[in-house]
C-alpha cells in the first residue's frame, strides 16, 4: 500500500492564511455576522480552487475558474453572504456555480441549495468537491438561468454570482413573495450590488450595498449601443 504523506506545515500555513483572510480582509470590510465569520472561518476555501492557485487561495484577489470567469474576492463573498444570510432551511438559488464555494458556505448556513451553471465542467467539479467535504445540502445542475431554466419549486434567497446590467425580470418569478435576492447590477467599471426584496406590490425593495466590479453572468452583458 502507497503511503500517504501529509504535509503539515502546507496544512498549517493555510489555515492561518484562512484566519487572516477572515480577521484582515473580510471583517475589515463590515462582515459582522458570527454565523458568516463561522462559516469562513471553518470551511477550507483551498479546496474550491484550482491546483495552481492554492498557495493564493485566501489572498485578496479574483481567482481564474477558466473560460474567462472568476472566483470572486473573499470579502465579496462575506457580503454576499452576510446580505442574504439564509436561516436554517431556507431554500436558496445560486445562478453561476463556478468553484461550488459560494454555494458551500451557503449550505454550511443552513441553506437548502440549488446552484446552477451553463457549463457542465464547472458543475461536474463542484459537484466532486461538495462530496468530498460530505456537504449534502446542495444539488448542482447544468442549466443556464437565461435559456430554458425553469425551476419546479420558489427560492427564499437567491443570489446572482455574475453581474448583470438590468436585472432579468424571470429571476424575480423565481421568489417567494417577500423573497430576496444579491445581485450586482450595472455597468463597468462602477457596479452596484443590491439587495433586493419583494414588494406587496410586486415591485423591489431596494438596498444600496457597495459598489464593485466582476464579470457579467453570460447573456446578461450591456446591449451594444448604436450611434447615427
Amino acid at each position: 500500500m502507497q503511503e500517504v504523506v501529509i504535509d503539515m506545515n502546507t496544512n498549517a500555513q493555510l489555515e492561518t492564511a484562512r484566519r487572516n483572510m477572515v480577521e484582515n480582509q473580510v471583517r475589515p470590510w463590515e462582515v459582522l455576522d458570527a454565523r458568516v465569520l463561522g462559516v469562513l472561518s471553518a470551511l477550507p476555501r483551498d479546496a474550491f480552487v484550482q491546483p495552481a492557485y492554492k498557495a493564493v487561495a485566501y489572498a485578496d484577489v479574483a481567482l481564474p475558474l477558466g473560460h474567462g470567469e472568476m472566483m470572486w474576492k473573499p470579502v465579496l463573498e462575506g457580503r454576499a453572504l452576510q446580505a442574504l444570510l439564509p436561516l436554517p432551511g431556507e431554500r436558496v438559488l445560486e445562478i453561476g456555480t463556478g468553484s461550488g464555494y459560494f454555494a458551500a458556505c451557503l449550505a454550511k448556513l443552513g441553506a437548502q441549495v440549488t446552484s446552477i451553471d451553463r457549463r457542465a465542467e464547472f458543475v461536474d467539479a463542484a459537484r466532486v468537491r461538495l462530496r468530498s467535504l460530505a456537504i449534502a445540502n446542495v444539488e448542482c445542475l447544468q442549466a443556464d438561468a437565461l435559456a430554458g431554466f425553469r425551476p419546479a419549486q420558489s427560492f427564499d434567497a437567491i443570489a446572482v454570482t455574475g453581474a448583470v446590467a438590468e436585472l432579468p425580470s424571470l429571476f424575480g418569478d423565481w421568489l417567494t413573495p417577500a423573497g430576496r435576492m444579491f445581485v450586482i447590477r450595472g455597468a463597468e467599471p462602477a457596479m452596484q450590488a443590491l439587495l433586493l426584496q419583494r414588494a406587496a406590490d410586486g415591485g423591489w425593495i431596494e438596498d444600496r450595498l457597495f459598489e464593485t466590479d466582476v464579470p457579467y453572468l453570460a447573456g446578461a452583458e450591456p446591449k451594444p449601443a448604436f450611434y447615427l
